[in-house]
């Protein structure tokens, strides 16, 4: 049975890929790609490259979506057995206080656990509720039987072994898509069901496309490479950031005008928004104060592109999120009918 965008992005929650470590789940969109006759390259930074040949191949398109996601490293075992974090990407130890996790070993072992203030039991810490959430007061308890760092040690688990975190995803009767890693597995999806459409309808682009699925995004070095010299645009397809005095919603498409990088390119821009009224798709315009995308880092890297960046409204980003299946529709309208348009 065919996935839809909402089912692919279930399955691609569920699938663990922090940065750093998204090895299984390049390998699993890699050989989903290939089944349909794609060709695939992976780079050397592990990103996956699928180039879709166009109508004009002398002026190309680049189109990112990335699959890392926020996660932790083990810091260091402490002397009861419990673990010491370290952060991998940009967010707060209180957006993952009561988490569920796994600890995946370098030997290829997984074993779970829960991300805990050391002082979490209020009959016993006078300070339960006002100690800082930081590295020295989080730790990780996992879910084997061990008192000591040396029992924990003869588990295999070691500094640097990788922390993902449970998604829980879960779509409600309204249509709500609540998970974590939302950001940025719902582009994915998106680009995934696109490019299954191509090929099954046998559609032809007027640009030559490459597809980049990143996995670098969340320490900001995704999609930087691999940039083609007769690529012109360069879009990257990510989430929208909701909250005070943001005009971004969860049932529209979000269009960046501007980062914390800096204006996006405003013609391209010009071109998203025109291309959203003459096709009806709902859309907000925004500026995202505390942002970075792989389509500005591909700037700050000299890349020689208009550059835009859009995405499905996140409300609650980097901690546990959620959109609305409208503006996952509205996203996909979006890249679509972009996909379709002559480079002015």
């Amino acid at each position: 049975m065919e996935k839809t965008t909402i089912k692919w992005v279930e399955t691609l929650t569920t699938i663990p890929s922090p940065t750093g470590n998204t090895y299984e789940i390049i390998n699993y969109i890699k050989k989903y790609l290939e089944t349909l006759g794609y060709e695939t390259k992976v780079n050397h930074k592990g990103s996956l490259i699928v180039t879709v040949k166009g109508t004009n191949h002398e002026q190309h398109r680049f189109v990112t979506a990335h699959v890392d996601t926020l996660s932790a490293m083990v810091r260091g075992i402490k002397p009861d057995g419990r673990l010491k974090l370290d952060l991998v990407g940009g967010f707060k130890y209180n957006a993952i206080e009561g988490e569920y996790c796994q600890i995946q070993t370098t030997h290829g072992k997984t074993y779970s656990g829960t991300i805990l203030m050391h002082q979490t039991s209020v009959h016993v810490y006078k300070d339960a509720g006002t100690a800082e959430r930081n590295q020295e007061n989080m730790e990780v308890r996992i879910d084997e039987k061990v008192r000591s760092k040396e029992e924990t040690e003869e588990l295999g688990i070691q500094v640097g072994d990788f922390v993902s975190f449970d998604p829980r995803t879960e779509i409600t009767k309204a249509g709500f898509i609540k998970s974590r890693h939302l950001d940025d597995k719902v582009s994915v999806a998106i680009l995934l069901q696109l490019l299954t459409k191509l090929k099954k309808e046998q559609l032809s682009l007027p640009h030559t496309t490459h597809f980049f699925i990143s996995n670098n995004e969340e320490i900001g070095y995704g999609g930087n490479s691999n940039i083609n010299d007769k690529v012109v645009e360069y879009l990257a397809v990510d989430m929208g950031a909701m909250g005070d005095d943001q005009q971004t919603d969860e049932y529209s498409v979000s269009i960046c005008v501007k980062d914390g990088s800096g204006p996006y390119h405003y013609e391209l821009r010009k071109q998203l928004t025109e291309l959203c009224e003459a096709n009806q798709i709902p859309y907000q315009l925004d500026i995202y104060p505390y942002y970075g995308s792989d389509a500005s880092a591909a700037m700050r890297a000299g890349a020689d592109v208009k550059h835009a960046l859009i995405g499905a409204g996140i409300d609650s980003s980097h901690a546990y999120e959620r959109t609305h299946e409208e503006s996952i529709v509205a996203t996909e309208q979006l890249v679509e009918a972009y996909l379709f348009t002559k480079i002015i």
